[in-house]
């Protein structure tokens, strides 16, 4: 079992940054595979990215490469998600998952093990 709780969402102006944290508690947090996905209102979970559990692959949507980032630190169980250039389209509530594996990127959220209760994002125009 791991919990997960994210943080850094907030409201900011089109062109702007946020960095999110997704930080883990429970079982040991370098066993798994992290992810990033975020949804809006009447649509489906949406893949942004996903981190091996040494940080050493990394993997992203289309649409959120070279703007959006994916890191981890295992030493305080956190994984972050840099987020640059953003546009109101981004606007949705974000969440952190966990795969309990170590080795492989995970793009479904059905894949997931666990998730944490997500962090609203708004960016406007």
């Amino acid at each position: 079992q791991v919990q997960l709780v994210e943080s850094g969402g907030g409201l900011v102006q089109a062109g702007g940054s946020l960095r999110l944290s997704c930080a883990a508690s429970g079982r040991t947090f370098s066993s798994y595979v992290m992810g990033w996905f975020r949804q809006t209102p009447g649509k489906e979970r949406e893949f942004i990215a996903t981190i091996t559990w040494s940080g050493g692959s990394t993997a992203y949507a289309d649409s959120m490469k070279g703007r959006f980032t994916i890191s981890r630190d295992n030493a305080k169980s956190t994984v972050y998600l840099e987020m640059n250039s953003l546009k109101p389209e981004d606007t949705a509530v974000y969440y952190c998952a966990a795969k309990g594996d170590y080795g492989r990127p995970y793009y479904h959220a059905e894949e997931y093990d666990y998730w944490g209760q997500g962090t609203q994002v708004t960016v406007s125009s």
